[in-house]
């Protein structure tokens, strides 16, 4: 294939610099040109000016969003090679009306539901603050919390959630659920015992968010649920980013009202470099990398690659 028919492809957000050695990319050595860019954009304008030689993009989870907006003001675009299994930053209408193929890969919620723990237990045995301390010549600074007869507050029981909840009881926890349509059949299928909100967040030593972002969910967790938290207890979320009232959080960290919070994501992404959660002493926070862990980036760039070769065999028949 010629240079000049060869199409143009753009792999989005690769931050770590990963994505050409996580897949055989060659089927699509003669096929295609490929662009990497390891940074982000959010401006619009400079978003735009950055695709438009596009044919395809590789999308990484929603960590660049796909409006109306953006998709219309894209013209040489075609397909969209979207990472994990579903994208609700992807307007799936406005790519239909433009004739644009959305494919997806696959996915694996293992890596999140270890992260989830990676930060309950960074969080209860104090482990940054320790770290820190032994890196700068000290030595012990606090005090750790056992987790054993503790109780975990799982806010959703889907697939992350239910998982989570297997391993709290491996801890030796309490484990308790609340979600708007969790029953209390669902729930003792996975073990764990259905309760109320209120009392899921008054009674919670950790409470650990596991729901899917929408209108129902979007500041579920707001200053009248922090507020009924105990001033001992931590709030996790790996999920998504606005199903918690992050000023609302932010306060009750501040006060001492809530003793620490492990946040993986955030209202807008990138975290902007003077917001609180970044200097929170009480607060982990990590960039959003529940997922990005190296098996699962090797299915994701796998997949994308196997999706655009078929889109393209597609094309050509």
């Amino acid at each position: 294939m010629s240079t000049s028919t060869r199409i143009k492809i753009a792999v989005l957000d690769d931050y770590q610099n990963v994505a050409l050695s996580m897949a055989d990319w060659s089927p699509l050595d003669s096929r295609a040109e490929i662009t990497v860019f390891n940074d982000h954009i959010a401006d619009r304008a400079a978003l735009l000016e950055r695709l438009h030689p596009f044919d395809v993009v590789c999308a990484m989870r929603e960590r660049t969003p796909f409006t109306r907006d953006i998709i219309d003001n894209l013209p040489n675009l075609k397909l969209i090679a979207s990472t994990g299994a579903a994208n609700a930053s992807i307007d799936l209408e406005a790519a239909a009306a433009r004739g644009i193929e959305v494919r997806h890969t696959g996915y694996s919620s293992a890596p999140t539901i270890e992260f989830t723990w990676a930060l309950i237990l960074g969080l209860m045995r104090n482990i940054p603050a320790e770290n820190r301390s032994l890196k700068d010549g000290g030595w012990q600074v606090g005090l750790g919390t056992e987790l054993a007869g503790k109780t975990l507050g799982l806010l959703g029981l889907g697939r992350v959630g239910s998982a989570v909840g297997v391993i709290g009881r491996a801890f030796r926890m309490n484990v308790i659920a609340w979600s708007q349509n969790l029953t209390a059949e669902r729930a003792a299928e996975k073990g764990v015992e259905l309760v109320d909100k209120d009392t899921l967040f008054k009674t919670s030593d950790v409470l650990s968010v596991h729901l899917r972002l929408s209108e129902r969910t979007h500041h579920l967790v707001g200053a009248k649920e922090i507020a009924q938290m105990k001033p001992t207890s931590r709030l996790v979320n790996t999920s998504r980013g606005p199903i918690v009232d992050s000023v609302a959080l932010i306060d009750a960290l501040k006060s001492g009202k809530l003793a620490g919070a492990g946040i993986d994501v955030y209202d807008e992404e990138p975290l902007a470099p003077n917001d609180a959660l970044r200097s929170l002493p009480n607060v982990l926070a990590t960039p959003h990398i529940g997922y990005v862990a190296e098996d699962l980036y090797r299915t994701f760039y796998g997949d994308t690659v196997r999706n655009i070769v078929e889109w393209l065999d597609t094309r050509k028949a």
